[in-house]
Protein backbone atom coordinates (compact mmCIF):
# COMPACT_ATOMS: atom_id res chain seq x y z
CA UNK A 1 0.00 0.00 0.00
CA UNK A 2 1.62 3.19 -1.12
CA UNK A 3 1.53 6.44 0.77
CA UNK A 4 2.15 8.22 -2.55
CA UNK A 5 -0.89 8.44 -4.80
CA UNK A 6 -0.87 9.41 -8.45
CA UNK A 7 -2.58 12.71 -9.25
CA UNK A 8 -5.85 12.23 -11.13
CA UNK A 9 -7.97 14.85 -12.87
CA UNK A 10 -11.47 14.88 -11.29
CA UNK A 11 -14.14 13.65 -13.68
CA UNK A 12 -17.81 14.44 -14.28
CA UNK A 13 -18.65 11.45 -12.09
CA UNK A 14 -16.50 12.90 -9.32
CA UNK A 15 -18.33 16.21 -9.67
CA UNK A 16 -21.67 14.45 -9.10
CA UNK A 17 -20.26 12.62 -6.08
CA UNK A 18 -18.80 15.83 -4.64
CA UNK A 19 -22.13 17.65 -5.12
CA UNK A 20 -23.93 14.78 -3.38
CA UNK A 21 -21.45 14.85 -0.51
CA UNK A 22 -21.85 18.61 -0.01
CA UNK A 23 -25.64 18.40 -0.11
CA UNK A 24 -25.71 15.38 2.21
CA UNK A 25 -23.62 17.02 4.95
CA UNK A 26 -25.78 20.16 4.65
CA UNK A 27 -28.85 17.97 5.24
CA UNK A 28 -27.12 16.15 8.10
CA UNK A 29 -25.04 18.47 10.30
CA UNK A 30 -24.50 15.54 12.65
CA UNK A 31 -22.84 13.51 9.91
CA UNK A 32 -20.78 16.57 9.03
CA UNK A 33 -19.41 16.63 12.57
CA UNK A 34 -18.88 12.88 12.53
CA UNK A 35 -16.85 13.22 9.33
CA UNK A 36 -14.94 16.27 10.57
CA UNK A 37 -16.48 18.64 8.01
CA UNK A 38 -16.56 22.16 9.53
CA UNK A 39 -19.35 24.70 9.29
CA UNK A 40 -22.32 22.78 10.68
CA UNK A 41 -21.40 22.27 14.35
CA UNK A 42 -24.15 24.48 15.83
CA UNK A 43 -26.94 22.49 14.13
CA UNK A 44 -28.68 19.14 14.44
CA UNK A 45 -30.44 17.14 11.74
CA UNK A 46 -34.00 17.82 10.63
CA UNK A 47 -35.70 14.70 11.99
CA UNK A 48 -39.16 15.65 10.75
CA UNK A 49 -40.86 13.71 7.92
CA UNK A 50 -39.77 16.52 5.58
CA UNK A 51 -36.17 16.00 6.68
CA UNK A 52 -36.33 12.31 5.81
CA UNK A 53 -37.89 13.10 2.44
CA UNK A 54 -35.11 15.59 1.68
CA UNK A 55 -32.54 12.79 1.96
CA UNK A 56 -34.58 10.57 -0.35
CA UNK A 57 -34.98 13.41 -2.85
CA UNK A 58 -31.22 13.95 -2.88
CA UNK A 59 -30.63 10.25 -3.55
CA UNK A 60 -33.07 10.31 -6.47
CA UNK A 61 -31.45 13.46 -7.87
CA UNK A 62 -27.95 11.96 -7.68
CA UNK A 63 -28.99 8.68 -9.28
CA UNK A 64 -30.62 10.60 -12.12
CA UNK A 65 -27.44 12.62 -12.62
CA UNK A 66 -25.36 9.43 -12.80
CA UNK A 67 -27.55 8.16 -15.62
CA UNK A 68 -26.34 11.07 -17.73
CA UNK A 69 -22.57 10.54 -17.51
CA UNK A 70 -20.05 8.02 -18.79
CA UNK A 71 -17.11 6.75 -16.70
CA UNK A 72 -13.66 7.81 -17.87
CA UNK A 73 -11.71 5.15 -15.96
CA UNK A 74 -11.98 2.25 -13.51
CA UNK A 75 -12.27 4.65 -10.55
CA UNK A 76 -15.37 6.20 -12.11
CA UNK A 77 -16.81 2.76 -12.76
CA UNK A 78 -16.49 1.85 -9.08
CA UNK A 79 -17.95 5.21 -7.98
CA UNK A 80 -21.00 4.72 -10.20
CA UNK A 81 -21.50 1.13 -9.05
CA UNK A 82 -21.06 2.05 -5.39
CA UNK A 83 -23.40 5.06 -5.52
CA UNK A 84 -26.08 3.13 -7.36
CA UNK A 85 -25.85 0.32 -4.82
CA UNK A 86 -25.82 2.53 -1.71
CA UNK A 87 -28.34 5.15 -2.83
CA UNK A 88 -30.58 2.58 -4.47
CA UNK A 89 -30.80 0.67 -1.19
CA UNK A 90 -31.46 3.90 0.66
CA UNK A 91 -34.50 4.49 -1.55
CA UNK A 92 -35.69 0.89 -1.22
CA UNK A 93 -35.67 1.23 2.56
CA UNK A 94 -37.30 4.68 2.42
CA UNK A 95 -40.08 3.22 0.29
CA UNK A 96 -40.92 0.79 3.10
CA UNK A 97 -41.11 3.63 5.64
CA UNK A 98 -39.07 1.72 8.20
CA UNK A 99 -36.23 4.26 8.15
CA UNK A 100 -38.68 6.64 9.88
CA UNK A 101 -39.72 4.13 12.53
CA UNK A 102 -36.42 2.65 13.70
CA UNK A 103 -35.82 2.52 17.44
CA UNK A 104 -33.14 0.32 18.97
CA UNK A 105 -30.71 0.33 21.87
CA UNK A 106 -27.62 1.48 19.97
CA UNK A 107 -27.98 3.34 16.68
CA UNK A 108 -31.24 5.24 16.33
CA UNK A 109 -31.71 9.04 16.40
CA UNK A 110 -32.40 8.80 20.14
CA UNK A 111 -28.74 7.92 20.65
CA UNK A 112 -27.47 10.00 17.72
CA UNK A 113 -28.64 13.33 19.12
CA UNK A 114 -26.63 12.65 22.27
CA UNK A 115 -23.64 10.83 20.79
CA UNK A 116 -22.69 13.72 18.52
CA UNK A 117 -21.48 15.79 21.48
CA UNK A 118 -18.74 13.21 22.14
CA UNK A 119 -17.00 14.33 18.95
CA UNK A 120 -17.02 18.07 19.60
CA UNK A 121 -13.78 19.70 20.80
CA UNK A 122 -13.76 21.21 24.28
CA UNK A 123 -10.40 22.96 24.53
CA UNK A 124 -11.52 26.61 24.28
CA UNK A 125 -14.30 28.89 25.44
CA UNK A 126 -15.39 29.34 21.82
CA UNK A 127 -15.76 25.59 21.41
CA UNK A 128 -17.94 25.41 24.53
CA UNK A 129 -20.06 28.23 23.10
CA UNK A 130 -20.54 26.13 19.97
CA UNK A 131 -21.57 23.16 22.10
CA UNK A 132 -24.05 25.31 24.03
CA UNK A 133 -25.59 26.53 20.77
CA UNK A 134 -25.98 22.98 19.45
CA UNK A 135 -27.49 21.86 22.75
CA UNK A 136 -30.24 24.45 22.32
CA UNK A 137 -31.22 22.59 19.13
CA UNK A 138 -31.88 19.31 20.95
CA UNK A 139 -35.50 20.13 21.95
CA UNK A 140 -36.48 20.91 18.35
CA UNK A 141 -34.78 17.78 16.99
CA UNK A 142 -36.42 15.50 19.53
CA UNK A 143 -39.84 17.07 18.93
CA UNK A 144 -39.37 16.41 15.21
CA UNK A 145 -38.32 12.83 15.91
CA UNK A 146 -41.43 12.18 18.00
CA UNK A 147 -43.58 13.68 15.24
CA UNK A 148 -41.99 11.36 12.66
CA UNK A 149 -42.35 8.31 14.87
CA UNK A 150 -45.99 9.16 15.60
CA UNK A 151 -46.85 9.51 11.91
CA UNK A 152 -45.08 6.22 11.16
CA UNK A 153 -47.07 4.56 13.94
CA UNK A 154 -50.28 5.88 12.37
CA UNK A 155 -49.23 3.95 9.24
CA UNK A 156 -48.68 0.80 11.29
CA UNK A 157 -44.87 1.09 11.32
CA UNK A 158 -43.64 0.65 14.90
CA UNK A 159 -40.45 -0.96 16.15
CA UNK A 160 -40.69 -3.83 18.59
CA UNK A 161 -41.68 -3.18 22.18
CA UNK A 162 -38.14 -4.12 23.21
CA UNK A 163 -36.64 -1.45 20.93
CA UNK A 164 -39.04 1.26 22.06
CA UNK A 165 -38.53 0.41 25.72
CA UNK A 166 -34.73 0.49 25.30
CA UNK A 167 -34.99 4.08 24.05
CA UNK A 168 -37.33 5.06 26.88
CA UNK A 169 -34.88 3.59 29.38
CA UNK A 170 -31.95 5.46 27.83
CA UNK A 171 -33.84 8.75 27.98
CA UNK A 172 -34.10 8.11 31.71
CA UNK A 173 -30.44 7.17 32.01
CA UNK A 174 -29.28 10.29 30.15
CA UNK A 175 -31.25 12.55 32.47
CA UNK A 176 -30.68 10.79 35.81
CA UNK A 177 -28.98 12.73 38.64
CA UNK A 178 -25.77 10.84 37.84
CA UNK A 179 -26.49 10.51 34.12
CA UNK A 180 -24.91 11.95 31.01
CA UNK A 181 -26.16 15.53 31.20
CA UNK A 182 -25.32 15.97 34.88
CA UNK A 183 -21.84 14.53 34.35
CA UNK A 184 -21.33 16.56 31.18
CA UNK A 185 -22.04 19.84 32.94
CA UNK A 186 -19.92 18.97 35.97
CA UNK A 187 -16.91 18.26 33.75
CA UNK A 188 -17.17 21.35 31.54
CA UNK A 189 -13.97 23.36 31.31
CA UNK A 190 -11.17 24.38 28.98
CA UNK A 191 -7.54 23.34 28.81
CA UNK A 192 -6.81 26.45 30.93
CA UNK A 193 -9.41 25.76 33.58
CA UNK A 194 -12.97 26.81 34.41
CA UNK A 195 -15.34 28.44 31.94
CA UNK A 196 -16.17 32.15 32.23
CA UNK A 197 -19.39 32.60 34.16
CA UNK A 198 -21.47 33.87 31.20
CA UNK A 199 -20.45 30.85 29.10
CA UNK A 200 -21.08 28.47 31.98
CA UNK A 201 -24.50 29.96 32.63
CA UNK A 202 -25.43 29.67 28.95
CA UNK A 203 -24.14 26.09 28.86
CA UNK A 204 -26.09 25.19 32.01
CA UNK A 205 -29.31 26.55 30.54
CA UNK A 206 -28.70 24.63 27.30
CA UNK A 207 -27.92 21.40 29.15
CA UNK A 208 -31.05 21.72 31.27
CA UNK A 209 -33.11 22.37 28.14
CA UNK A 210 -31.67 19.30 26.41
CA UNK A 211 -32.26 17.14 29.48
CA UNK A 212 -35.85 18.36 29.71
CA UNK A 213 -36.31 17.49 26.04
CA UNK A 214 -35.02 13.97 26.58
CA UNK A 215 -37.39 13.51 29.51
CA UNK A 216 -40.24 14.69 27.28
CA UNK A 217 -39.16 12.31 24.53
CA UNK A 218 -39.15 9.41 26.97
CA UNK A 219 -42.69 10.28 28.06
CA UNK A 220 -43.79 10.76 24.47
CA UNK A 221 -42.43 7.36 23.48
CA UNK A 222 -44.18 5.79 26.46
CA UNK A 223 -47.52 7.42 25.72
CA UNK A 224 -47.62 7.55 21.91
CA UNK A 225 -45.43 4.75 20.58
CA UNK A 226 -45.11 1.99 23.17
CA UNK A 227 -48.85 1.09 23.21
CA UNK A 228 -48.64 0.30 19.48
CA UNK A 229 -45.33 -1.59 19.59
CA UNK A 230 -45.54 -5.31 18.76
CA UNK A 231 -44.33 -7.81 21.34
CA UNK A 232 -42.62 -9.93 18.68
CA UNK A 233 -38.93 -9.19 18.09
CA UNK A 234 -38.70 -10.83 14.67
CA UNK A 235 -38.94 -8.49 11.68
CA UNK A 236 -39.69 -11.28 9.21
CA UNK A 237 -37.87 -12.69 6.21
CA UNK A 238 -38.66 -9.89 3.73
CA UNK A 239 -37.54 -7.00 5.94
CA UNK A 240 -34.52 -8.98 7.08
CA UNK A 241 -33.29 -9.67 3.54
CA UNK A 242 -33.39 -5.94 2.78
CA UNK A 243 -31.61 -5.08 6.04
CA UNK A 244 -28.96 -7.70 5.37
CA UNK A 245 -28.25 -6.28 1.90
CA UNK A 246 -28.04 -2.80 3.37
CA UNK A 247 -25.43 -3.77 5.94
CA UNK A 248 -23.40 -6.07 3.68
CA UNK A 249 -23.62 -4.44 0.29
CA UNK A 250 -24.11 -8.02 -0.91
CA UNK A 251 -26.87 -10.59 -1.18
CA UNK A 252 -26.33 -13.85 0.68
CA UNK A 253 -28.31 -17.07 0.91
CA UNK A 254 -29.79 -16.70 4.38
CA UNK A 255 -30.49 -20.42 4.92
CA UNK A 256 -26.97 -21.37 3.85
CA UNK A 257 -25.46 -18.59 5.96
CA UNK A 258 -27.49 -19.70 9.00
CA UNK A 259 -26.11 -23.25 8.61
CA UNK A 260 -22.58 -21.92 8.03
CA UNK A 261 -22.82 -19.83 11.20
CA UNK A 262 -23.47 -22.95 13.26
CA UNK A 263 -20.60 -24.80 11.56
CA UNK A 264 -18.24 -21.86 12.10
CA UNK A 265 -19.24 -21.68 15.75
CA UNK A 266 -18.44 -25.38 16.18
CA UNK A 267 -15.00 -24.83 14.57
CA UNK A 268 -14.23 -21.92 16.89
CA UNK A 269 -15.39 -23.88 19.94
CA UNK A 270 -13.00 -26.72 19.06
CA UNK A 271 -10.14 -24.21 18.71
CA UNK A 272 -11.03 -22.73 22.11
CA UNK A 273 -10.96 -26.17 23.69
CA UNK A 274 -7.51 -26.82 22.22
CA UNK A 275 -6.26 -23.43 23.38
CA UNK A 276 -7.57 -24.13 26.89
CA UNK A 277 -5.14 -27.06 27.05
CA UNK A 278 -2.25 -24.68 26.38
CA UNK A 279 -3.37 -22.48 29.28
CA UNK A 280 -3.83 -25.34 31.75
CA UNK A 281 -3.74 -28.99 30.70
CA UNK A 282 -7.05 -30.70 31.41
CA UNK A 283 -8.94 -27.41 31.77
CA UNK A 284 -12.28 -26.70 30.17
CA UNK A 285 -12.75 -23.43 28.29
CA UNK A 286 -14.50 -21.89 31.31
CA UNK A 287 -11.72 -23.05 33.64
CA UNK A 288 -9.03 -21.67 31.31
CA UNK A 289 -10.80 -18.31 31.20
CA UNK A 290 -10.93 -18.31 35.01
CA UNK A 291 -7.16 -18.87 35.05
CA UNK A 292 -6.65 -15.92 32.71
CA UNK A 293 -8.89 -13.66 34.76
CA UNK A 294 -6.90 -14.46 37.90
CA UNK A 295 -3.50 -13.97 36.27
CA UNK A 296 -2.09 -10.59 37.42
CA UNK A 297 0.08 -10.32 34.29
CA UNK A 298 -3.09 -9.69 32.25
CA UNK A 299 -4.77 -7.29 34.69
CA UNK A 300 -5.31 -3.54 34.47
CA UNK A 301 -6.65 -1.48 37.36
CA UNK A 302 -8.73 1.63 36.65
CA UNK A 303 -9.51 3.52 33.47
CA UNK A 304 -6.21 5.43 33.50
CA UNK A 305 -4.29 2.17 33.15
CA UNK A 306 -6.78 0.97 30.55
CA UNK A 307 -6.40 4.10 28.44
CA UNK A 308 -2.60 3.98 28.62
CA UNK A 309 -2.56 0.29 27.66
CA UNK A 310 -4.88 0.91 24.68
CA UNK A 311 -2.60 3.69 23.43
CA UNK A 312 0.56 1.63 23.87
CA UNK A 313 -0.87 -1.37 22.01
CA UNK A 314 -2.32 0.77 19.22
CA UNK A 315 0.98 2.58 18.67
CA UNK A 316 2.89 -0.70 18.89
CA UNK A 317 0.72 -2.27 16.17
CA UNK A 318 1.56 0.55 13.75
CA UNK A 319 5.27 0.11 14.46
CA UNK A 320 5.05 -3.67 14.00
CA UNK A 321 3.14 -3.58 10.70
CA UNK A 322 4.75 -0.61 8.93
CA UNK A 323 6.38 -1.02 6.47
CA UNK A 324 6.66 -4.82 6.32
CA UNK A 325 2.97 -5.65 5.96
CA UNK A 326 1.39 -2.27 5.14
CA UNK A 327 2.79 1.03 3.92
CA UNK A 328 0.77 3.10 6.40
CA UNK A 329 0.32 6.78 5.43
CA UNK A 330 2.22 9.12 7.75
CA UNK A 331 -0.90 10.96 9.02
CA UNK A 332 -2.41 7.60 10.00
CA UNK A 333 0.50 6.89 12.35
CA UNK A 334 -1.39 8.94 14.92
CA UNK A 335 -4.36 7.34 16.67
CA UNK A 336 -5.90 8.66 19.88
CA UNK A 337 -7.30 6.29 22.51
CA UNK A 338 -9.97 7.64 24.84
CA UNK A 339 -12.42 6.60 27.55
CA UNK A 340 -15.92 7.38 26.23
CA UNK A 341 -18.26 9.57 28.32
CA UNK A 342 -21.02 6.94 28.04
CA UNK A 343 -21.18 3.78 30.14
CA UNK A 344 -22.94 1.30 27.86
CA UNK A 345 -19.93 -0.95 27.29
CA UNK A 346 -17.93 -1.78 24.18
CA UNK A 347 -15.22 -0.19 22.06
CA UNK A 348 -15.79 1.83 18.91
CA UNK A 349 -13.85 3.91 16.39
CA UNK A 350 -14.39 7.36 14.89
CA UNK A 351 -12.43 8.36 11.81
CA UNK A 352 -10.12 11.29 11.24
CA UNK A 353 -11.22 14.56 9.68
CA UNK A 354 -10.37 15.04 6.02
CA UNK A 355 -7.21 17.01 6.87
CA UNK A 356 -6.27 14.71 9.79
CA UNK A 357 -6.36 17.67 12.21
CA UNK A 358 -8.72 15.51 14.23
CA UNK A 359 -7.11 12.07 14.45
CA UNK A 360 -8.80 8.71 14.24
CA UNK A 361 -9.95 7.74 17.72
CA UNK A 362 -10.58 4.51 19.59
CA UNK A 363 -13.20 4.92 22.34
CA UNK A 364 -13.82 2.53 25.23
CA UNK A 365 -17.26 2.85 26.83
CA UNK A 366 -16.70 1.42 30.30
CA UNK A 367 -19.81 0.12 32.11
CA UNK A 368 -20.64 1.90 35.34
CA UNK A 369 -18.69 0.52 38.29
CA UNK A 370 -16.26 -1.53 36.20
CA UNK A 371 -12.65 -0.89 37.27
CA UNK A 372 -10.80 -4.13 36.49
CA UNK A 373 -9.85 -5.12 32.93
CA UNK A 374 -8.15 -8.14 31.38
CA UNK A 375 -5.75 -7.49 28.52
CA UNK A 376 -6.00 -11.10 27.35
CA UNK A 377 -9.60 -10.54 26.30
CA UNK A 378 -9.12 -7.14 24.65
CA UNK A 379 -5.92 -7.19 22.60
CA UNK A 380 -7.70 -8.44 19.49
CA UNK A 381 -10.28 -5.67 19.91
CA UNK A 382 -7.51 -3.05 19.86
CA UNK A 383 -6.36 -4.54 16.55
CA UNK A 384 -9.99 -4.53 15.36
CA UNK A 385 -10.54 -0.85 16.11
CA UNK A 386 -7.00 0.37 15.43
CA UNK A 387 -4.39 -1.06 13.04
CA UNK A 388 -4.77 -3.12 10.92
CA UNK A 389 -8.51 -2.72 11.53
CA UNK A 390 -10.75 0.33 11.26
CA UNK A 391 -8.05 2.95 11.70
CA UNK A 392 -5.94 1.66 8.82
CA UNK A 393 -8.99 1.05 6.66
CA UNK A 394 -10.65 4.43 7.21
CA UNK A 395 -7.50 6.55 7.36
CA UNK A 396 -6.14 4.98 4.17
CA UNK A 397 -9.33 5.92 2.30
CA UNK A 398 -9.29 9.47 3.72
CA UNK A 399 -5.63 9.85 2.75
CA UNK A 400 -6.29 8.70 -0.82
CA UNK A 401 -7.71 12.07 -1.88
CA UNK A 402 -5.84 12.15 -5.21
CA UNK A 403 -7.78 9.12 -6.39
CA UNK A 404 -11.08 9.16 -4.51
CA UNK A 405 -13.73 11.87 -4.30
CA UNK A 406 -15.09 12.97 -0.91
CA UNK A 407 -18.07 10.61 -1.04
CA UNK A 408 -15.82 7.60 -1.68
CA UNK A 409 -13.28 8.66 0.97
CA UNK A 410 -15.58 9.56 3.81
CA UNK A 411 -19.29 8.89 3.26
CA UNK A 412 -19.42 5.50 1.56
CA UNK A 413 -19.43 3.29 4.64
CA UNK A 414 -20.73 -0.29 4.43
CA UNK A 415 -20.84 -2.28 7.65
CA UNK A 416 -20.01 -5.62 6.02
CA UNK A 417 -16.94 -4.09 4.39
CA UNK A 418 -15.83 -2.14 7.46
CA UNK A 419 -16.66 -4.57 10.25
CA UNK A 420 -15.80 -7.54 8.06
CA UNK A 421 -12.36 -6.04 7.41
CA UNK A 422 -11.83 -5.30 11.11
CA UNK A 423 -12.70 -8.87 12.08
CA UNK A 424 -10.48 -10.13 9.26
CA UNK A 425 -7.74 -7.86 10.70
CA UNK A 426 -7.90 -9.73 14.02
CA UNK A 427 -7.39 -13.01 12.18
CA UNK A 428 -4.59 -11.40 10.15
CA UNK A 429 -2.68 -10.53 13.31
CA UNK A 430 -2.87 -14.18 14.32
CA UNK A 431 -1.59 -15.18 10.86
CA UNK A 432 1.30 -12.73 11.29
CA UNK A 433 2.19 -14.37 14.62
CA UNK A 434 1.12 -11.58 16.97
CA UNK A 435 -1.52 -13.63 18.79
CA UNK A 436 0.58 -16.67 19.68
CA UNK A 437 0.31 -16.10 23.43
CA UNK A 438 -2.41 -18.59 24.51
CA UNK A 439 -4.19 -16.02 26.65
CA UNK A 440 -4.39 -13.49 23.84
CA UNK A 441 -5.45 -16.21 21.42
CA UNK A 442 -8.23 -17.28 23.77
CA UNK A 443 -9.37 -13.66 23.92
CA UNK A 444 -9.50 -13.47 20.14
CA UNK A 445 -11.42 -16.73 19.95
CA UNK A 446 -13.90 -15.52 22.56
CA UNK A 447 -14.69 -12.53 20.35
CA UNK A 448 -14.85 -14.73 17.24
CA UNK A 449 -17.29 -16.98 19.08
CA UNK A 450 -19.49 -14.01 19.96
CA UNK A 451 -19.48 -12.82 16.33
CA UNK A 452 -20.40 -16.29 15.03
CA UNK A 453 -23.16 -16.65 17.64
CA UNK A 454 -24.55 -13.33 16.36
CA UNK A 455 -24.96 -14.81 12.89
CA UNK A 456 -27.00 -17.71 14.20
CA UNK A 457 -29.09 -15.69 16.63
CA UNK A 458 -29.81 -12.72 14.42
CA UNK A 459 -30.74 -14.65 11.27
CA UNK A 460 -32.54 -17.39 13.17
CA UNK A 461 -34.74 -15.15 15.28
CA UNK A 462 -35.68 -12.62 12.62
CA UNK A 463 -36.22 -15.11 9.77
CA UNK A 464 -38.03 -17.66 11.90
CA UNK A 465 -35.59 -20.50 11.27
CA UNK A 466 -35.56 -23.50 13.61
CA UNK A 467 -33.40 -23.02 16.68
CA UNK A 468 -30.30 -25.27 17.10
CA UNK A 469 -30.70 -28.59 18.84
CA UNK A 470 -28.49 -27.44 21.72
CA UNK A 471 -31.30 -25.15 22.92
CA UNK A 472 -34.07 -27.63 22.14
CA UNK A 473 -34.82 -26.78 18.52
CA UNK A 474 -38.23 -25.44 17.59
CA UNK A 475 -39.09 -21.76 17.57
CA UNK A 476 -36.61 -19.21 18.90
CA UNK A 477 -37.59 -17.42 22.13
CA UNK A 478 -35.79 -14.88 24.30
CA UNK A 479 -34.88 -17.62 26.77
CA UNK A 480 -33.44 -19.84 24.03
CA UNK A 481 -31.54 -16.89 22.60
CA UNK A 482 -30.10 -16.10 26.04
CA UNK A 483 -29.16 -19.74 26.62
CA UNK A 484 -27.43 -19.88 23.23
CA UNK A 485 -25.60 -16.57 23.68
CA UNK A 486 -24.29 -17.33 27.15
CA UNK A 487 -23.07 -20.74 25.98
CA UNK A 488 -20.88 -19.12 23.33
CA UNK A 489 -19.98 -15.67 24.72
CA UNK A 490 -17.94 -14.82 27.79
CA UNK A 491 -18.68 -11.19 28.62
CA UNK A 492 -20.44 -9.93 31.75
CA UNK A 493 -24.18 -10.48 32.10
CA UNK A 494 -24.89 -6.77 31.70
CA UNK A 495 -22.87 -6.61 28.49
CA UNK A 496 -24.54 -9.71 27.06
CA UNK A 497 -28.05 -8.47 27.91
CA UNK A 498 -27.23 -5.29 26.01
CA UNK A 499 -25.81 -7.35 23.14
CA UNK A 500 -28.88 -9.57 22.90
CA UNK A 501 -31.16 -6.54 22.88
CA UNK A 502 -29.00 -5.14 20.09
CA UNK A 503 -29.57 -8.21 17.93
CA UNK A 504 -33.28 -8.29 18.65
CA UNK A 505 -33.87 -4.57 17.97
CA UNK A 506 -31.39 -3.86 15.10
CA UNK A 507 -31.90 -6.67 12.62
CA UNK A 508 -29.12 -7.55 10.21
CA UNK A 509 -26.30 -5.37 11.55
CA UNK A 510 -24.52 -7.65 14.01
CA UNK A 511 -24.01 -10.57 11.55
CA UNK A 512 -22.31 -8.20 9.09
CA UNK A 513 -19.05 -8.59 11.07
CA UNK A 514 -18.67 -12.33 10.64
CA UNK A 515 -20.35 -12.57 7.24
CA UNK A 516 -18.24 -9.66 6.06
CA UNK A 517 -15.09 -11.43 7.25
CA UNK A 518 -16.21 -14.54 5.37
CA UNK A 519 -16.64 -12.58 2.15
CA UNK A 520 -13.25 -10.88 2.60
CA UNK A 521 -11.61 -14.30 3.05
CA UNK A 522 -13.41 -15.72 0.04
CA UNK A 523 -12.24 -12.80 -2.08
CA UNK A 524 -8.66 -13.24 -0.89
CA UNK A 525 -8.66 -16.92 -1.80
CA UNK A 526 -10.26 -16.25 -5.19
CA UNK A 527 -7.56 -13.69 -6.00
CA UNK A 528 -4.85 -16.06 -4.74
CA UNK A 529 -6.26 -18.84 -6.90
CA UNK A 530 -6.32 -16.60 -9.96
CA UNK A 531 -2.82 -15.16 -9.48
CA UNK A 532 -1.04 -18.26 -8.17
CA UNK A 533 2.63 -17.72 -7.33
CA UNK A 534 2.34 -14.05 -8.30
CA UNK A 535 -0.12 -13.43 -5.47
CA UNK A 536 1.04 -10.86 -2.88
CA UNK A 537 -0.96 -10.47 0.31
CA UNK A 538 0.42 -6.97 0.79
CA UNK A 539 -0.65 -5.94 -2.71
CA UNK A 540 -4.08 -7.55 -2.32
CA UNK A 541 -4.70 -5.49 0.82
CA UNK A 542 -3.50 -2.32 -0.90
CA UNK A 543 -5.73 -2.79 -3.93
CA UNK A 544 -8.77 -3.52 -1.79
CA UNK A 545 -8.35 -0.79 0.81
CA UNK A 546 -7.56 1.87 -1.76
CA UNK A 547 -11.11 1.45 -3.08
CA UNK A 548 -12.69 2.77 0.13
CA UNK A 549 -15.57 1.14 2.04
CA UNK A 550 -17.78 0.10 -0.88
CA UNK A 551 -20.39 -2.64 -0.71
CA UNK A 552 -18.93 -6.12 -0.73
CA UNK A 553 -20.35 -7.06 -4.14
CA UNK A 554 -18.86 -3.88 -5.64
CA UNK A 555 -15.56 -4.62 -3.87
CA UNK A 556 -15.43 -8.14 -5.24
CA UNK A 557 -16.10 -7.08 -8.81
CA UNK A 558 -13.57 -4.22 -8.66
CA UNK A 559 -10.76 -6.30 -7.15
CA UNK A 560 -11.25 -9.24 -9.50
CA UNK A 561 -11.29 -6.86 -12.46
CA UNK A 562 -8.11 -5.04 -11.43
Amino acid sequence: MSTQTQTRQPSAVDAIAEAHFAAAVALSPMEATYLGVPGHDTELDDLSPAGYEAHAALARQTLAALDGVEPVDAIDEVTIAAMRERLGLQLEIAATGWDRATLNNLASPVQGCRDIFDLMPTDTVEQWETIATRLTQVPRALEQLLETLTLAADEGLVSSRRGVQACIDQCGEFTAPDGYFATFLAGAGTAEGKLPEPTRARLQAAVEGAATAYRALGEGLRERILPHAPEADAVGRERYALASRSFLGASVDLEETYAWGQEELARITADMEATAQRIRPGASVAEAIAVLKADPSYQLHGTDELKAWMQERADEAIAMLHPEHFDIPEPAHRIECLIAPTQTGGIYYTGPSDDFSRPGRMWWSVPKGETEFGTWSELSTVYHEGVPGHHLQVAQAVFNREQLNSWRRMMCWTSGHGEGWALYAERLMAEFGYMDDPGNRMGMLCMQSLRAARVVLDIGVHCGFEAPAEVGGGKWSYDKAWQFLTAHAFESEGMLRFELDRYLTWAGQAPSYKIGERLWLQLREDVRGREGNAFSLRDFHARALNLGSVGLDVLREAVLRS
